[in-house]
């Protein structure tokens, strides 16, 4: 059924400056391959900016420029290319995908049965050719195994025959068009030496080769299927409505959509919250271990920050609403899996270049195959044979595979191990990784600073600088803000300096000693200890130091000595003052520090270290971070340090903890051994099987054998990965 605009058109979001974007279930995408084919298909179209297929659960992502192209044509262009798109509706995906699923099973439940009984009449008759069978038996046992596999490959078949009928229908090929002309082929072959009397038929070899993909794209459907469900758990949390407080005090109950940042809502005991925001009344405990992995309740009070699909266990709760229908810490942990299951990596792309060249290949050395026997003499029964053989022998299965079954495992790893990618292939650039350099301030220290001794600051002072602390994404500002009660109207925030705002003529700033104009000596007298300072300015007031400490990361000093085990170099990169930053990395056994730097100067010092050929993995927690991680080999930012839109992280990582870094690394590099192995494997198999097929030395039953061993072998080698999580992955705790 064709779809019109006017059908589509509810489906198509803005989501930029003249640029639309909708999301598709593509049906019949079967491999690495059909994904290339579909994003390069689409890329060619005009006006289109981006095509992203999610193999995981089918959804193709499409952006164009407005006016340039309508959302029919889209759909029209998918089906070009030999497949059926409709609208994306997780609901329905779901519902089709298990209703798949269990085709898939009753077609692998045929096809097995079939196939044993077939092969109990062919061992029957390998036994008899070797010895004393009639051909009268002979030819019996050929009929009734003729009997038991047309109508189960008939059935059996349906999924990989509608596929390739479909892409042949649209002037396309897929990698189910030769599946099903070899099982064609061999079927037909098995029929006419059946008629003819023939002493070998092929029945076994057709049954067998369409349960072992079967019993392959089954296996594959479950493991996509599992860590997808992990998402869809998120998603689950996500309330739908929050009860909001109006401006006269009354409530009302109204959607999320409702909601808008800097309204409050009341959160009732035992509810689940459905926004991100600040506490302003009640004390609680919060079951907050969606975001930092703790099984154990956290109290909360006033000036806390909460999540939404945390719950809330004893206390009802005022939240000031930061972030409702979107932009949510849950919505952002979602679009980071997302964005993972869509990514793709240096080895995927080697793997569906090779897997495009695969069709016309296997084709052309079919047919040479069978022309060169009948140039050599052999009968068309012998050379047709061949072909077959060639043509099941070189399933590119193996290849299709090879990346995508260890992608899925390595992410549904490091999911649990709080670890979520936001990059195609940061795996492959973290098993790269030779040195992690480290920010400090809530990245070694904890993310939560306090006060050293707010009785001794004016009330005040400590109020106004709150208000200002509230616009503000340095962690240390977080010290401050249970102190205000609403933001400073007008604020402005320069990474890395601080924030100012003016009211009545008068400037006020938050920050670091320059940006609040401290005078050398006035710093020299308050950098005498070790805390961190932030400092506040009124006006042309003398600015004021406010001391705030910052405890490590309860497992910081085992993460590091991990790290140096594993034969990584450690080094922190900090804006903080030399004696605190000193004090941290004498902690730490850390000897490579550097103090006082600017997001300028980290940068600078990355590119030094990248020109000396070392691999840096940056781990820091921020907006002022930002330039840093995104000019790093790699990098990882703690998820609950900046709204994750301001990231340039590679990856993020849940919890309170740093043990995910180290099992981030330990994983990738697991994880990229076992891509190069398969990748190596499916090309020396391919390597050694053609030869053998094309020179006759297999029948179109070891041909199946051999092509589903080497698909097993793959999977089997990308499962490894997950039976190594008990050594590799760290509790969450």
């Amino acid at each position: 059924m064709g779809f019109h605009d006017r059908d589509l058109k509810s489906f198509v979001t803005a989501v930029g400056d003249g640029i639309e974007h909708i999301d598709l279930a593509v049906e019949g995408v079967r491999c690495a391959g059909c994904m290339a084919k579909i994003e390069k298909g689409l890329g060619t179209v005009p006006g289109i900016t981006r095509a992203r297929l999610n193999f995981t659960n089918r959804r193709l992502a499409v952006e164009w420029k407005t006016g340039e192209l309508a959302p029919a044509d889209v759909v029209e262009k998918v089906a070009q290319l030999g497949y059926r798109a409709h609208p994306f509706d997780p609901g329905a995906v779901a519902g089709a995908e298990a209703a798949e699923a269990r085709r898939l099973m009753k077609a692998m439940a045929v096809a097995g049965f079939a196939a044993m009984n077939i092969m109990l009449l062919s061992v029957s008759v390998w036994a008899g050719n070797a010895s004393d069978i009639t051909p009268e038996t002979r030819d019996l046992f050929h009929w009734l195994s003729a009997l038991i596999a047309i109508p189960a490959v008939a059935y059996s078949g349906r999924p990989f025959f509608e596929s390739a009928f479909h892409a042949l229908s649209n002037r396309a090929v897929n990698m189910d068009v030769p599946i099903t002309l070899g099982v064609l082929l061999a079927v037909g072959m098995s029929l006419v030496e059946t008629f003819t009397g023939g002493r070998h038929a092929y029945f076994d070899a057709a049954v067998m080769l369409l349960f072992f993909l079967l019993v392959g794209r089954f296996l594959d459907m479950n493991m996509r299927r599992r860590t997808r469900a992990q998402a869809e758990n998120l998603a689950a949390l996500k309330g739908e409505t929050a009860t909001k407080v109006l401006p006269d005090g009354s409530t009302r109950v109204v959607p999320v959509s409702a909601i808008d940042p800097g309204d409050r809502v009341l959160v009732a005991v035992g509810e689940r919250l459905s926004v991100d925001g600040i506490i302003e009344t009640g004390k609680t405990e919060i079951d907050q271990s969606l975001v930092t992995g703790e099984t154990t309740y956290a109290a909360a009070g006033p000036g806390d920050r909460v999540y939404a699909g945390t719950l809330n266990m004893t206390g009802a709760l005022t939240v000031q609403v930061t972030a409702a229908a979107k932009g949510t810490l849950l919505d952002e942990v979602n679009t980071l899996l997302e964005a993972a299951q869509t990514a793709r990596s240096t080895r995927l792309a080697l793997a569906d270049k090779a897997a495009g060249y695969y069709a016309p290949l296997v084709h052309t050395a079919a047919a040479l195959t069978f022309v060169g026997w009948l140039v050599a003499g052999a009968g068309w029964q012998p050379a047709m044979m061949a072909a077959i053989a060639v043509l099941i022998i070189t399933c590119p299965c193996a290849l299709g595979l090879a990346v995508p079954a260890v992608q899925v495992v390595a992410s549904g790893l490091l999911f649990r191990s709080g670890v979520l990618l936001n990059s195609g292939d940061a795996v492959e650039r973290f098993a790269d990784a030779d040195m992690v350099v480290f920010d400090k301030t809530g990245t070694l220290t904890s993310p939560e600073p306090t006060l050293v001794d707010p009785d001794a600051i004016p009330a005040e002072t400590l109020a106004t600088a709150g208000r200002l602390a509230l616009s503000s994404k340095h962690p240390l500002a977080a010290a401050l803000k249970a102190y205000a009660t609403a933001p400073m109207p007008g604020a402005t925030e320069e990474p890395g300096q601080g924030v100012r705002a003016q009211i009545d003529g008068v400037e006020y700033r938050l920050g670091s000693a320059a940006f609040c104009s401290a005078s050398p000596d006035q710093v020299g007298e308050a950098e005498r200890g070790t805390h961190s300072l932030v400092w506040f300015r009124k006006g042309d007031a003398a600015p004021l130091p406010i001391a705030v400490e910052q405890g490590l990361r309860r497992d910081a000093r085992e993460v590091i000595e991990k790290l140096k085990e594993r034969g990584l170099g450690v080094m922190i990169l900090s804006g903080d003052r030399v004696e605190a930053v000193d004090a941290a990395a004498d902690e730490l056994g850390v000897a490579d520090r550097r103090a006082g730097l600017k997001p300028a100067d980290k940068i600078a010092v990355l590119e030094d270290l990248s020109r000396q050929g070392r691999k840096v993995l940056m781990v820091g927690d921020g907006l002022n971070d930002a330039p840093a991680l995104a000019s790093a080999h790699v990098s990882i930012s703690p998820v609950t340090a900046v709204h994750l839109s301001q990231a340039a992280a590679d990856a993020v990582f849940l919890g309170e903890t740093l043990m995910p870094v180290v099992t981030a690394i330990d994983i990738s590099r697991r994880a990229r051994r076992a891509m190069d192995q398969n990748l190596w494997f499916a090309a020396l198999y391919n390597l050694c099987a053609v030869p053998v097929a094309v020179f006759g030395f297999v029948t179109p039953l070891i041909a199946a054998l051999a092509m589903s061993g080497s698909s097993v072998i793959v999977t089997l080698n990308a499962l490894r990965v997950r039976l190594m999580a008990g050594k590799l992955e760290a509790p969450r705790q």
